[in-house]
């Protein structure tokens, strides 16, 4: 039987999880008060009422009992049955955006303000993070991306390594992301924007690839850059960190970046320890350069 505690961060996508894992065939249960947890697995596991899919949604709604979850875990390590732990993540600022784009009330605010809530349940749930299975941060996660990231793990058994990593292309004239870990400039290529009849076009396009690929330099430059993230990848998880933004720029973020964005992303779409997605944030902009 597959077992689940889904668990994590409020505003992080709980919800969203357990609703992907009862698509998945998970049979799911949201909110258990944590002393019903055995009596309920006993129930569900005998006879006549054996499911073998099980998520339990447990968090600080819970309340003082969300406490002893820890000293339920450890009881179950020291035995043969032995759950896993899914823990969602996001960091602050984006959990402070969606709670006021929902007007929800964070369950451990009373009265102050959400940022003092979010810190609180941070510290709340730092035993059960350090001993989580799998950690998806979903920060910069689409719906469907978490989607995809929980069927690799319960449907597909992928060896997932609590990593995603972004791939994001962007025009320098708009700005370096402010949430980048690493920024590449790929402006020492020849510029399409020159070209007449490339100028209205994208990287997306097989007319602006093949004239930036047709350079030596930019296939010199993914070879490095494919063996530098892949040192760093390993290194990275064994530090824990679960989410990596590789920017990669132009001028404008139309043509080169574009190019070399998509091209380090079919390279790396070939490991599935970690997750994977790629955006180009100015690609539509309009722009004189690019």
């Amino acid at each position: 039987m597959k077992f689940v505690i889904v668990t994590g961060m409020s505003g992080a996508g709980k919800s969203t999880a357990m609703k992907t894992l009862e698509d998945l065939g998970f049979y799911c249960v949201d909110n258990l008060p944590v002393p019903l947890i055995d009596k309920f697995l006993e129930l569900a596991t005998s006879g006549g009422n054996e499911y073998e899919k099980i998520a339990l949604g447990i968090d600080v709604r819970e309340g003082s009992g969300f406490e002893s979850l820890s000293a339920v875990l450890d009881a179950w390590d020291e035995g043969a049955f032995r759950p896993s732990v899914l823990f969602l993540d996001a960091d602050d600022t984006t959990l402070v955006k969606r709670y006021k784009e929902t007007r929800r009330t964070h369950p451990l605010t009373g009265g102050e303000r959400v940022n003092a809530g979010i810190e609180e349940e941070r510290k709340l749930l730092e035993t059960i993070k350090k001993r989580a299975d799998y950690i998806i941060d979903t920060s910069k996660l689409l719906t469907r991306d978490l989607r995809s990231e929980l069927e690799k793990i319960f449907v597909g058994d992928k060896d997932y390594k609590n990593l995603f990593i972004t791939i994001l292309s962007f025009g320098f004239k708009y700005g370096i992301p402010a949430d980048t870990d690493l920024v590449f400039d790929v402006r020492f290529l020849p510029n399409p924007y020159y070209v007449e009849e490339l100028k209205h076009k994208t990287g997306n396009d097989k007319e602006i690839r093949d004239f930036v690929m047709a350079h030596s330099e930019a296939h010199e430059f993914l070879d490095k850059l494919n063996d530098m993230i892949e040192f760093l990848i390993p290194n990275y998880i064994s530090e824990g960190k679960n989410q990596l933004v590789i920017s990669i720029g132009c001028t404008g973020g139309k043509h080169r970046s574009v190019t070399l964005a998509n091209e380090l992303y079919k390279r790396l779409s070939g490991n599935k320890q970690y997750g994977l997605k790629i955006e180009h944030r100015d690609i539509f902009k309009d722009s004189h350069r690019a």
